[in-house]
């Protein structure tokens, strides 16, 4: 169910109802743990800190969970909430770099709640987004005082927000060089490809990440090949060739990250290379 289209528009976005958000994602009402956690286990009731987060003027935006192939699990498996402000008044336009918070949860063990700063990069006004980094603020687990560092997390990953929205204006200023660039693609490839040891074996080469999908990303600031080179690690649909177990060629094409966990730790290990990149040209 793609329920950001009807809810996240840039011209007459909304927030999500309880009963899309319960359709989208049962997991976000779970009031208990899943039987395989211990005692010391505290579930989170997500839906708890989410209408807490809509009185403080975050609204979901949209919605998705994990899958579960264990049978019951599903109504406590991981899942992710998108939160923007809908009644500030401001008006967007594409190309605009809008700030959402991202709130992960799960009550079956597999995720801490985690609450981020997310930015996203407007494509256009209905809704299409490219996340241009995810920034690591608060986490808790569950276990110990779980309301009261809930409440204090978010008000840190508010400021955190605030500050990431600096990041567009003063990338944009700073030109690359190829070699700059290169330096970049080449630290993005082995994120995106490499094994547990840095090693990459794929077609892929790490030149194709820098190259622009849309005319208005033809630029040599950081910002543009940043961005360009997170929505080709992201987004996948790379082509190359590469050899077959007999030695025949094989042409291959690289996937879009669509897990929840794997999306949010190579969109904060791009961020990081950028926030580098970015401490060095300064």
């Amino acid at each position: 169910m793609n329920i950001y289209t009807q809810t996240a528009r840039f011209d007459t976005g909304r927030a999500l109802t309880e009963t899309e958000m319960r359709s989208a994602a049962p997991s976000i009402f779970a009031v208990t743990a899943h039987e395989s956690r211990s005692e010391r286990f505290k579930p989170i009731p997500t839906i708890e800190v989410l209408r807490g987060l809509m009185q403080e003027g975050f609204m979901p935006v949209g919605a998705r969970q994990s899958r579960s192939r264990t049978e019951g699990k599903a109504d406590f498996t991981k899942h992710l909430i998108r939160l923007r402000r809908v009644d500030d008044g401001k008006v967007y336009n594409v190309g605009d770099t809008v700030c959402e918070i991202l709130l992960k949860n799960a009550n079956d063990g597999t995720s801490a709640y985690e609450l981020m700063a997310g930015l996203f990069r407007v494509r256009c006004l209905n809704s299409l987004v490219t996340q241009t980094g995810t920034i690591d603020a608060v986490k808790v687990r569950h276990s110990g005082d779980v309301q009261h560092k809930v409440i204090e997390g978010t008000y840190r990953v508010l400021g955190e927000a605030e500050r990431t929205l600096a990041a567009p204006q003063d990338w944009a200023t700073m030109r690359l060089n190829q070699e700059e660039a290169g330096i970049l693609a080449d630290a993005a490839h082995v994120l995106r490809f490499g094994d547990d040891q840095g090693e990459t074996t794929t077609p892929i080469k790490a030149q194709q990440l820098l190259l622009p999908r849309r005319g208005d990303d033809r630029a040599n600031d950081l910002w543009t090949v940043w961005n360009v080179i997170q929505e080709n690690a992201i987004k996948g649909g790379l082509k190359g060739v590469g050899r077959d177990d007999r030695g025949r060629p094989r042409r291959v094409k690289s996937r879009a990250v669509n897990g929840i966990d794997q999306d949010i730790k190579l969109n904060k290990a791009l961020w990081l290379l950028g926030e580098r990149m970015a401490a060095l040209k300064a």
